[in-house]
């Protein structure tokens, strides 16, 4: 069993230069040891998921035009995630309105192709199946 991912959880893409946290607005009116949790669709950019440093991906229109510009020598820019669809599985069984609550073994995908994986749920004292 997986650990419930709640607001504060460590995330990292696997693009990215560092880590960063997931912010999860108390909007599904469901907490977690005293903090909101997560379901499948906190994945908007900006507002649940924070840049990671600078990104790495020649996907990355940005990264692409600066690495270019360097004559092919990989130039890292500001990351800006782009996460259009929802968290990878969630837990199916547990529903947070109406949808799979987030635990720590999800992955989202980013369009500049990273996959952002939780380190830390932000508790672990919750699990779901």
């Amino acid at each position: 069993m997986g650990n419930c991912v709640c607001m504060g959880a460590v995330t990292q893409c696997s693009f990215g230069v560092a880590p960063s946290s997931l912010m999860v607005l108390p909007a599904n009116m469901c907490m977690t040891v005293n903090m909101p949790a997560a379901n499948i669709m906190d994945n908007k950019p900006m507002m649940n998921v924070m840049p990671f440093g600078m990104c790495q991906s020649l996907a990355n229109p940005m990264v692409a035009a600066a690495t270019a510009a360097a004559l092919g020598v990989l130039t890292p820019m500001p990351c800006i995630p782009m996460t259009t669809a929802p968290w990878i599985v969630g837990a199916p069984t547990v529903l947070l309105a109406n949808m799979p609550i987030l635990n720590d073994s999800s992955q989202l995908m980013c369009n500049w192709g990273g996959v952002i994986k939780v380190n830390f749920a932000g508790q672990v004292t919750v699990q779901v199946p």
